[in-house]
């Protein structure tokens, strides 16, 4: 089982860990910050150094494997029981949380004004895209829904995060955002993020502290996806 620090603390940029199992050129933490690509985010790269840094290995990817978490590495050599020290691309990882972060904003202003669900979304660094279930969609809409998330940014609205019981989680009115539940049934643990006087969703990734630190959102695109199912693309800047 790996222990995910990055729940804990999205901020932390170096952890120190072992290597519990190896895959070709791919290895098993006991524990690590390094984000683990899921829920349209992407996976955190950086690098892992062993010997006091004399040898590294560069972080391509992290994803989940049942409750384990594999880091494809740049190449093989690392042995089960080595100690390493990672270090997260801080930069890359910042973009990340600003860009998960500005997609909360837009969600939560659709939500609480418009009343629609999310149909779907996904995200890189600095753009993202995120569907609803509207009917239509103008530019003139668009431009309002900037204007409004923006607004938000402005109000320096703190971020929290806690993990809470399944059952009590579930009291929650409104908790799932999207159109369709995909949290699984066997997931006892439910940890929400919220942004304070906006929004409240269960969601596993990293976000940053405060709205401020977001920076300005651009609504860059609007499109329709079918019917009762329209697009809004968005680049932080």
């Amino acid at each position: 089982m790996t222990e995910l620090l990055f729940h804990a603390d999205a901020y932390l940029k170096e952890f120190d860990a072992t290597v519990t199992r190896v895959e070709g050129d791919s290895i098993v933490l006991d524990r690590t910050a390094f984000y683990a690509r899921s829920g349209g985010q992407p996976s955190d790269a950086g690098t892992l150094s062993v010997s006091a840094g004399a040898e590294e290995y560069r972080v391509l990817e992290s994803k989940k494997q049942g409750d384990e978490v594999l880091h494809k590495l740049d190449r093989a050599g690392l042995a089960a029981g080595a100690r390493v020290r990672g270090t997260i691309d801080w930069a890359r990882r910042y973009q990340l949380m600003r860009t998960h972060t500005a997609l909360h904003i837009l969600c939560g202003v659709i939500f609480r004004d418009f009343g629609v669900s999310v149909t779907g979304g996904d995200m890189d660094v600095l753009t993202a895209r995120m569907d609803f279930e509207f009917d239509r969609m103008s530019a003139t809409f668009a431009q309002e829904v900037e204007e409004k998330i923006n607004a938000e940014i402005a109000a320096a609205r703190e971020i929290r995060v806690k993990v809470l019981p399944r059952d009590e989680a579930f009291q929650i009115p409104d908790l799932i955002r999207t159109k369709i539940n995909l949290l699984p049934p066997n997931i006892m643990q439910v940890r929400t993020v919220e942004i304070v006087g906006l929004d409240l969703q269960a969601d596993g990734g990293t976000h940053v502290a405060n709205t401020r630190e977001v920076g300005r959102i651009k609504i860059v695109g609007h499109e329709s996806k079918g019917k009762a199912n329209k697009r809004l693309r968005i680049a932080v800047e």
